[in-house]
């Protein structure tokens, strides 16, 4: 299959190329920095360089692809996050329906099915919309959990201040993935035979409490004790932009922290059985998490 990859070799990118090459699959990958070029050429794959923004780029490169990978950038910019990162998918659909692309694999999120109230992923919910009105493309909306990856942005205050938190409590169930969990599941959806009609798959790894986040991580890095502590919204954003985090990222993020709260991000997964079918459990990335700590 000519399966076209979008978001570089990021967290996901570089775990689903390596799959789809394993299964003998012709890749190109797509990147917007023209370093990321020899790395990706050196996997054997082709290198597209150009804006995620540009249809007339991207409907040249889907040419002839059966199925693509979708995914947009977080934070597209400092300011008017949402509206960039619904543009971009604005785009990536408009170039899917010019090229004729038949099977679509959309990275989505747990939330995504929230019209608002989600921080970023409202940006992700315009686009599954957007993708719901293509006509005679079989999309997947993949909607992972909390990367486990985003606990490394923890680790200043874990190292200053001994402990690790959220705006929300320790007793707050955590849907979380993998990245490499991500790109198994991706990679089994691109090769599906494109069928028509929409449908969303949860990827998720682990479902577990904030406070079994802090003790299994403390407990790899040699701090045991390390707390879970609930943060106001507003020691959130302070704690955020006192980090040199642009306000309206931050302000995204603690919507994003009271949704997870509310139990408002979390539903839908609960309601469809909560199902974690991805490999790497929590322990295992205390493992990772340790060796970067």
């Amino acid at each position: 299959m000519k399966i076209v990859v979008t978001g570089s070799l990021g967290n996901i990118g570089q775990h689903l190329v390596k799959n789809l090459l394993a299964s003998g699959n012709n890749v190109t990958v797509i990147s917007s920095n023209k370093d990321r070029q020899a790395a990706i050429e050196q996997l054997g794959v082709k290198a597209a360089v150009g804006s995620i923004t540009d249809t007339a780029f991207l409907a040249q490169v889907f040419a002839g692809a059966d199925a693509v990978f979708a995914m947009t950038p977080p934070n597209m910019g400092g300011q008017n996050i949402i509206a960039n990162t619904t543009n971009a998918g604005k785009s990536y659909a408009q170039a899917i329906e010019k090229a004729g692309v038949k099977r679509v694999v959309m990275l989505s999120s747990v939330g995504a099915e929230h019209d608002g109230g989600t921080g970023p992923i409202t940006g992700l919910h315009h686009i599954e919309q957007l993708y719901s009105e293509l006509s005679g493309v079989a999309v997947t909306f993949l909607r992972a959990g909390y990367f486990y990856t985003n606990f490394y942005n923890d680790i200043p205050v874990i190292k200053n201040a001994g402990i690790i938190g959220s705006n929300f409590p320790a007793s707050t169930q955590l849907p979380l993935v993998h990245p490499s969990d991500i790109a198994v599941a991706a990679a089994e959806e691109l090769q599906k035979p494109a069928a028509t009609g929409h449908q969303v798959r949860y990827i998720v790894s682990d479902y577990v409490s904030a406070a079994q986040v802090a003790s299994a991580l403390g407990e790899a890095i040699g701090k045991p004790a390390l707390p879970w502590v609930e943060f106001t919204d507003e020691q959130a954003i302070q704690g955020m932009t006192g980090a040199g985090v642009p306000s309206e990222i931050a302000g995204l993020y603690t919507e994003m922290g009271a949704a997870i709260r509310a139990g408002k991000l979390q539903a839908d997964f609960e309601a469809t059985g909560a199902v974690q079918n991805g490999v790497q459990k929590l322990t295992d990335f205390a493992k990772e998490f340790a060796a970067n700590f």
